[in-house]
């Protein structure tokens, strides 16, 4: 299968991936500008404008802010509708509802309930070297995103749900480190077990 022609070329690159727990907002991520890739979730791009792609999983998502024709950058999501709907809002393939990351096909992901886990599996595909986690709090007792509630129809975090996304995430640890890729959790509240905590600073240049 051949990759489409959005795809990019990150081998051997830092990827930051900006999740939506309340700690990303405390995250110097100007720090990573131009030393970085962006990857920014849901309403995070406002956190990173510059971000190389903006990604959100939910139609609804995309359906409140009408595509976000604001963010100048690549926008991807694993909902048809979103990418039928919204010009410029590109699709990838996920198996839902597969909680195993997934490393081929290429633009083919796995699910694990949120955008955070199939951010992480696209960064992998991606090939990049070292993967830095921002806002991946996978808990609630500390506040649901660091914007608030999101709003109308859209869903937000249960303590069902959230369970399940750091099973996901955790669980995909032993398959990164296999292909050498490192992943560094500049969450500070982070809940994930499975990956070493580091300050973005010290991430950056480790």
């Amino acid at each position: 299968m051949s990759l489409p022609d959005w795809w990019p070329s990150w081998a051997g690159e830092t990827c930051v991936i900006v999740a939506s727990g309340p700690s990303a907002k405390t995250v110097p991520l100007e720090l990573g500008r131009g030393k970085a890739r962006f990857i920014a979730i849901n309403t995070s791009w406002k956190l990173a404008p510059w971000a190389d792609i903006l990604f959100a999983c939910d139609h609804s998502w995309w359906k409140q802010y009408q595509g976000c024709p604001e963010f100048p950058g690549l926008k991807l999501t694993t909902d048809h509708r979103a990418s039928r709907e919204f010009p410029g809002v590109r699709h990838v393939n996920c198996r839902k509802p597969e909680d195993r990351l997934i490393l081929r096909p290429l633009n083919t992901i796995g699910w694990g309930s949120n955008s955070g886990f199939q951010c992480l599996n696209l960064a992998v595909q991606f090939q990049c070297a070292k993967i830095i986690l921002v806002g991946f709090d996978m808990r609630i007792d500390k506040g649901l995103h660091w914007h608030g509630r999101h709003p109308g129809d859209m869903s937000n975090p249960s303590s069902r749900n959230i369970g399940r996304w750091r099973r996901a995430v955790d669980n995909a640890a032993g398959v990164i480190k296999d292909t050498g890729t490192r992943v560094i959790n500049c969450s500070p509240d982070s809940a994930l077990k499975a990956y070493p905590k580091m300050t973005f600073e010290d991430a950056l240049a480790a």
